[in-house]
């Protein structure tokens, strides 16, 4: 986490991390994050800090769920994977923060499998957004508006499509808090190419 004269914003950042995610989808924000000022705490969503990745990598994470109030954040973050994503629904307060979230008009960013967390909730009817090709029917199912984009920017909803794109979406929530300029010093730094 950067320290206090590394930061360059208040805002902060939740990154939600269950048994099974897809860690480059959480660890690329995470990076990215850091590298930019940003306050992003790895909050396990279980009951010890360290987790494994569904490629059996072991993170250890910043805090637990039961420790934090998720309202004291300013965005929180949805990695996908599978067994993550499923794992990050059958937590309730983890679904009932998002629920509220979604409806209070506040940021919530989602990538992969973890978009179809938020249509099965309702949230995503007539909202734009994307999610992993094998996700995108439950997305249409339930009334969103899909995007094959890497990532997709709905007012305070940012979601994007797997692991590949996880750069895209750390880069795109730096903008959301810090403007443009704050992303082309990062990409020069990161040496981002596309």
């Amino acid at each position: 986490m950067p320290t206090p004269d590394q930061l360059t914003t208040d805002k902060k950042i939740a990154v939600l991390i269950a048994e099974g995610l897809e860690e480059v989808e959480a660890l690329a924000v995470v990076d990215l994050l850091y590298r930019a000022g940003i306050r992003a705490d790895m909050i396990a969503v279980g009951q010890s800090l360290q987790v494994t990745s569904s490629h059996r990598i072991i993170l250890t994470c910043d805090r637990l769920l039961a420790e934090v109030d998720l309202s004291d954040y300013d965005m929180v973050v949805l990695p996908g994977g599978i067994p993550g994503t499923p794992n990050l629904k059958a937590t309730a307060p983890l679904v009932e923060e998002v629920t509220a979230r979604m409806r209070q008009g506040r940021a919530v960013a989602a990538i992969c499998a973890a978009p179809s967390i938020l249509a099965e909730e309702g949230l995503l009817e007539g909202r734009r957004a994307t999610a992993n090709p094998a996700f995108m029917a439950v997305l249409a199912e339930h009334g969103a508006r899909t995007s094959e984009a890497s990532v997709v920017v709905d007012g305070n909803l940012l979601t994007s499509r797997g692991m590949a794109t996880a750069v895209d979406l750390g880069l795109e929530i730096v903008r959301f808090y810090l403007g443009d300029d704050a992303v082309e010093d990062l990409k020069a730094k990161v040496v981002y190419q596309r």
